[in-house]
């Protein structure tokens, strides 16, 4: 699914065990002036708003990568680290609701596509690092004081990682 923060009239935000469901949270940005240029070209030059779509890849092979994220290393040492990273949201003075195991779920499975995507078939420190922004921000909900005061809950985040130790990693 997506959101779209500017078109938010008439909606409402979702409830939290919504939002627990998600596995991430990202945000695009706008695109920079020669991209936006790029757009209005390609656009100009279909010449059509259909669009015929061609598969990048069958059934089978999607389950198969699916299935390979199974085979992708996590040290005991890793599994633990996700899982105090996550526990410091639930710490944290500014949130009323940290994150839930599903968010500790979706750090891991993160983690090991990001490993995937690295060509390794384990998981470091740093993959937790790279994904926990985009896995927990949206799970966690922050106080009415932190919110008065403009904080923002991927700043929670940003503190959660760098006050748990990460583990020594070779």
């Amino acid at each position: 699914a997506t959101q779209n923060p500017i078109e938010s009239e008439g909606t409402y935000p979702l409830p939290e065990a919504q939002l627990d469901r998600f596995i991430l949270r990202t945000t695009i940005g706008l695109p920079e002036r020669a991209d936006e240029v790029e757009i209005i070209r390609r656009r100009l030059a279909r010449g059509t708003d259909e669009v015929a779509l061609q598969p990048v890849t069958d059934a089978a092979t999607f389950i198969a990568i699916q299935r390979s994220l199974e085979k992708v290393q996590v040290a005991e040492v890793i599994g633990s680290y996700v899982v105090d990273l996550v526990r410091a949201t639930r710490a944290a003075a500014q949130l009323s609701v940290g994150a839930s195991p599903r968010g500790t779920l979706a750090v891991l499975k993160l983690s090991r596509a990001l490993a995937v995507i690295a060509g390794r078939d384990f998981v470091t420190p740093d993959d937790v690092r790279n994904v926990a922004l985009p896995a927990l921000a949206h799970r966690v909900v922050l106080t009415a004081d932190a919110w008065a005061r403009g904080t923002d809950t991927r700043d929670v985040i940003t503190t959660a990682l760098s006050s748990v130790p990460s583990p020594s990693w070779q």
